[in-house]
């Protein structure tokens, strides 16, 4: 049995039911969002695009060329149909023009960075080239080429360097003991970076607010502060930490041994146990303090910034503040180290210090809890406890694979 389409040809019910569908396809494509994410290969990238994709995106993914293997954290979008790999260069004007003209997407994510910040003191020219040029490259792209294209920044907390604000909070007692002053960062609080990270990601967030105010691009900026998660990059220390522990407890188990620390010796690079030994943890300056939050929810921030009728900017915190000593703790405690013993598992390298440390930083969300009506949701202990589950996962799934191999 055959039926007439509109233009006159003959065709078959599976024919017809295939160009049905190419039809309501093509009108949600019509309908759908495209977004582009740099830095799509990252932790943020990762979790922005499997946001986008779930809320009914295009999403179109940049990384650069010098990234090509580096896609395990987005391997499980390859496939996805509404999702698109493409290579370009931040610092080259004419790659970046090209996939803007080329994309004209409806948002603009930029996370493309050399994040690192102890790397920045010793690449501070390519440092600048990627986290400064790049983002003017995408401004002038949009300007010149997508006007209505809605662009989010991501800034970040080590702006603030040294430097914070402060309030009292108010007493219902008057016999109570006076309270200390509570140190923050919010969007008034004055910049004073103290790297090549800071110092360039705080000319792109004055070049976005320029663009805003001078050519009226939808422009905003997110000053996110630290956020972490299962995937975070090796070499931030977070992931140090929970690398470590996950390996740590695996090889204790492999010796036979629990993780109590009487089942151990200590030397001041090893620890011991059954015979074999293992490094001990090296870290740098455990007494900064952070304002530490999931990257998953701090994502969910980005897409609404870009949701808003007028552009702004935004500090992305918890409100709370941790010491990297506190996330060691924490770390510790997961696998029944207590307070009282974990200083045996680790020792203090002065390599990993910073040319200049910043050691406190707690930024209030109010404005982006009250205009976006954002929230975070995962707790430190949380973050903690995730970080870890899933490295100790890794360990055991590479356990396996190594018996597995060894085997065959």
């Amino acid at each position: 049995m055959t039926t007439i389409s509109y233009d006159g040809r003959e065709e078959s019910p599976h024919e017809r039911e295939a160009r049905l569908q190419d039809l309501e396809n093509n009108r949600n494509r019509m309908n759908m969002k495209k977004a582009l994410i740099t830095g799509v290969t990252g932790q943020d990238g990762s979790y922005l695009a499997d946001l986008l994709l779930d809320k009914g995106y295009e999403v179109i993914g940049l990384r650069r060329r010098s990234s090509t293997n580096n896609i395990d954290r987005i391997s499980h979008l390859l496939e996805a149909p509404n999702f698109k790999l493409q290579e370009f260069e931040i610092a080259d004007s004419g790659s970046v023009y090209s996939a803007v003209e080329r994309n004209k997407p409806d948002e603009i994510y930029n996370l493309a960075a050399q994040s690192h910040v102890k790397t920045s003191f010793d690449q501070p020219c390519y440092t600048t080239q990627v986290n400064t040029i790049g983002v003017i490259n995408f401004l002038e792209a949009v300007r010149r080429f997508s006007p209505t294209t809605k662009f989010y920044q991501a800034s970040t907390s080590e702006m603030f360097g040294k430097n914070c604000d402060s309030y009292t909070p108010v007493i219902a007692d008057a016999n109570s003991s006076p309270i200390e002053p509570v140190k923050f960062q919010d969007e008034s609080t004055a910049f004073e970076p103290q790297s090549p990270y800071a110092a360039a990601k705080l000319a792109s967030h004055h070049l976005v607010r320029m663009y805003r105010e001078g050519y009226g691009l939808h422009a905003s900026c997110g000053i996110l502060f630290n956020h972490e998660s299962e995937r975070r990059g090796e070499n931030f220390v977070t992931r140090k930490i929970t690398q470590w522990v996950a390996g740590f407890k695996n090889w204790a188990e492999r010796q036979g041994l629990d993780t109590n620390p009487e089942n151990f010796e200590f030397d001041d690079d090893n620890i011991y146990g059954n015979g074999e030994s293992y490094p001990k943890l090296r870290l740098g300056n455990i007494e900064a303090f952070r304002d530490w939050g999931h990257a998953e929810d701090y994502v969910n921030a980005m897409w609404l910034m870009l949701q808003q009728k007028d552009p702004d900017d935004y500090v992305i915190a918890t409100g709370e503040t941790y010491s990297v000593r506190d996330f060691l703790s924490y770390a510790f405690e997961y696998i029944n180290i207590g307070e009282e013993d974990y200083e045996n598992f680790f020792l203090i390298d002065p390599r990993f210090y910073r040319p200049s440390e910043v050691e406190y930083l707690r930024g209030l969300p109010n404005k982006a809890e009250g205009a976006l009506n954002w929230k975070r949701e995962v707790s430190f202990e949380q973050l903690v406890h995730r970080m870890l589950e899933s490295d100790i996962n890794a360990e055991k799934e590479k356990e396996e694979l190594e018996t597995h191999t060894s085997q065959c």
